[in-house]
């Protein structure tokens, strides 16, 4: 039987996280009998004691467990890695230190119901440890629905985002450029978010199926690293995108327009950075700028000795441009 819901989950060298989440998919699982489930487990080349603990969580789960090794690190090439196994109708992806709520199968199964149509919908993400900084956690609680000409970063997040095996043939794979262990350190989620859109699947987000991120993010200057990636990878998903059509144009304009209009004493993710518009245009100007500068290397690289000067402009689409 084709299952209804495959659960992708990416690891690497988190183990101690990493048995509270496949606990919490057990119980999950056990909680929702009319949803047929399976799992698909990629170790991103770990040197911890994950690969004993993945086989042995496998090994007694009453469902079936694909079990894949992809050593080369990256988030997006391990989630690709992954979805080459996946058999659901609908693929749910999650982290590493993410716990799944006991009703997680249950609600996630009723927001997609018998949907016929490529969709992408996303659920709340949860504080899971009150002591860590209230970063990387999505609290809204009512349903909304992207844009559709919108710059969808921050919409929904990729610790809890479900998505159609329709909506995956039509949006192609997260591009490895982006995302943890990568070029581009981030935004591997936002791009994916953006190509749905740009190919008219509707990107939905639903607070019914829930997961606590224990992050365990509690140093502002961590806090801090982790803001300016997310600037720097959405500045290189900006670059990749700014030909294609008018959305990456109006997202760079309107980063820039905050930072102008930004008034002191604005509400600000982190106490520590007063003017967070200037703060987060300064890295997606740097993302930018790396990205402009990589695509223009591999240009001149590729570009036949006596072919045109003519500069490539980056694809829309999920392969590395």
């Amino acid at each position: 039987m084709t299952p209804d819901v495959t659960l992708l989950i990416c690891t690497r060298d988190r183990a101690g996280s990493l048995a509270a989440t496949l606990a919490s998919v057990t119980r999950a699982a056990a909680a929702a009998p009319r949803v047929a489930v399976d799992a698909v487990l990629v170790d991103n080349g770990s040197a911890d004691a994950t690969p004993a603990l993945i086989r042995d969580w496998a090994a007694a789960q009453p469902f079936r467990v694909a079990l894949v090794h992809e050593p080369r690190p990256g988030l997006a090439r391990a989630r690709n890695a992954g979805l080459a196994h996946a058999r659901g109708r609908v693929v749910a992806m999650t982290d590493d230190d993410c716990v799944l709520r006991p009703d997680y199968l249950a609600r996630l199964a009723d927001a997609f119901g018998d949907a016929a149509v490529p969709l992408v919908v996303g659920g709340r993400v949860l504080p899971g440890d009150a002591a860590d900084l209230l970063l990387t956690v999505k609290l809204e609680d009512h349903p909304m629905e992207a844009p559709p000409r919108g710059f969808p970063g921050g919409f929904v997040m990729g610790a809890n985002l479900a998505v159609t095996a329709s909506a995956l043939a039509t949006i192609g794979p997260f591009d490895e450029q982006f995302g943890a262990g990568a070029r581009f350190r981030s935004a591997e989620d936002t791009d994916f978010l953006y190509r749905a859109l740009g190919a008219g699947v509707p990107v939905r987000y639903d607070p019914g199926f829930a997961v606590e991120h224990h992050h365990g993010r509690r140093c502002r200057r961590e806090a801090r690293r982790l803001l300016a990636g997310y600037g720097y990878g959405d500045g290189a998903l900006i670059a990749k995108h700014l030909f294609a059509d008018g959305r990456a144009g109006a997202a760079a304009a309107r980063s820039v327009l905050d930072a102008i209009r930004e008034r002191p004493g604005a509400a600000t993710p982190l106490a520590e950075i007063p003017r967070f518009a200037l703060f987060r245009l300064r890295h997606r100007a740097a993302g930018f700028l790396a990205y402009a500068a990589h695509r223009a290397r591999r240009s001149g690289a590729e570009r036949p000795a006596g072919g045109s000067d003519a500069v490539a402009r980056p694809r829309s689409g999920g392969a590395p441009a």
